[in-house]
């Protein structure tokens, strides 16, 4: 028998020499609530290991994160007052705002996300402005997030993440963002996002949950596959600098079919179902902790992504600098 492909797996060494793929700590980005109310900070239940967090504890956790690698972060906002149209969103003293000048300040090489959406921000819970039907009014809501947008750039943010999924917005965002100057801020899409069953942890972290009807009308629906092909295509001709799929480890196979069509750098959401249930099977010692969090990143990364966002950045990060 000549061939015999054990030979390479025999010591640590050898599988370390031939590993085809590796997760890179800077390739990582750790999401990050905020809350405008101190009242409204503390341990997420759904999500164990997470908490939304005050302006003044971000910064801190922003210090930490860089200095273990981890060079950026994706920002949500948990409002002090909701309504039908999400003025707190556009609020220019807005926890978000505030957050991204206050990280910039302190760590002024962090590269800070701001995710662009109105669903924390909105009495109903939807993405975006809801017309007399009961539907989301596209052409309302993409102007309102522009108008959100350009606070975020203001406030000095390096990247923009639109995650509404309303058709135009990244073509949108971009004419107008330049036309003001803000050449150098990225956009990364939320290209690919599906309406997923696995969201349900980040509704109770952001307070996000629709009030009525679901999201089905602008979110994608799981089945689809060349939809996301177009849907990325789309947002790439309108400017988008990175393009995302969301979530990760349902649609890996999404993940592929875009590398290998598309040559933009590609995000994947790790989001907060597939921490959550991970956390939940390591607790109760179904499975190993390091190995599981190694193998899930992994396959992110295996996939073709290069970017991978995921609430285990701050404890990989920790594994990864411990071993040197």
């Amino acid at each position: 028998m000549n061939s015999r492909p054990r030979r390479l797996r025999r010591t640590p060494v050898v599988r370390a020499m031939i590993r085809e793929h590796a997760v890179r700590v800077d390739a990582l980005v750790m999401p990050m609530f905020v809350v405008a109310r101190e009242s409204d900070a503390g341990p997420i239940s759904s999500m164990p290991g997470i908490s939304r967090l005050t302006l003044e504890q971000a910064v801190a956790e922003a210090r930490e994160l860089y200095a273990l690698g981890v060079r950026s972060v994706l920002l949500f906002g948990i409002p002090d007052r909701k309504d039908a149209v999400a003025s707190s969103n556009y609020d220019p003293n807005g926890i978000v705002q505030r957050t991204i000048a206050a990280i910039k300040a302190a760590v002024p090489q962090m590269y800070v996300i701001a995710d662009l959406c109105n669903c924390e921000y909105t009495d109903h819970g939807h993405c975006g402005i809801v017309d007399e039907h009961g539907d989301v009014d596209n052409d309302k809501t993409v102007d309102l997030l522009v108008r959100t947008a350009l606070t975020y750039a203001q406030a000095g943010v390096d990247v923009i993440a639109p995650s509404d999924m309303m058709d135009g917005r990244v073509e949108a965002l971009r004419r107008s963002l330049d036309a003001r100057g803000y050449t150098a801020v990225t956009i990364m899409a939320y290209s690919a996002k599906y309406a997923s069953a696995f969201y349900g942890p980040f509704r109770e972290a952001a307070d996000s949950t629709p009030q009525f009807g679901d999201r089905r009308t602008y979110q994608m629906d799981p089945p689809n596959a060349r939809e996301a092909m177009r849907e990325i295509s789309l947002d790439i001709e309108e400017g988008a600098d990175v393009v995302m799929v969301k979530p990760a480890l349902p649609y890996l196979d999404i993940v592929r079919m875009a590398r290998d069509t598309f040559d933009v750098p590609i995000a994947v959401y790790n989001v907060s179902g597939e921490y959550s249930m991970v956390q939940a099977a390591i607790e109760r010692g179904w499975l190993e902790r390091d190995r599981t969090i190694d193998e899930l990143l992994v396959s992110f990364v295996r996939a073709g992504a290069d970017i991978i966002i995921t609430y285990f950045a701050k404890e990989y990060a920790q594994r990864a600098a411990t071993r040197g």
